[in-house]
């Protein structure tokens, strides 16, 4: 669990980075970046919330 929170933090970071460069720098493929990014978070954080489920039943 400790490796998925960390991969959380790294995609929330990328996230901040691409979506940031889109907003002020108005780079087109750092949009896409972050909708990228977006998405693999949602993804691991639905995966976290299983894990912490399990682990809240032991």
């Amino acid at each position: 669990m400790k490796k998925l929170v960390e991969k959380i933090n790294a995609e929330i970071a990328a996230f901040q980075l691409n979506a940031e460069a889109q907003v002020v720098k108005g780079n087109k493929a750092a949009g896409a970046r972050a909708r990228k990014a977006a998405l693999d978070l949602m993804k691991d954080l639905k995966e976290f919330r299983k894990a912490s489920v399990a682990e809240a039943k032991k």
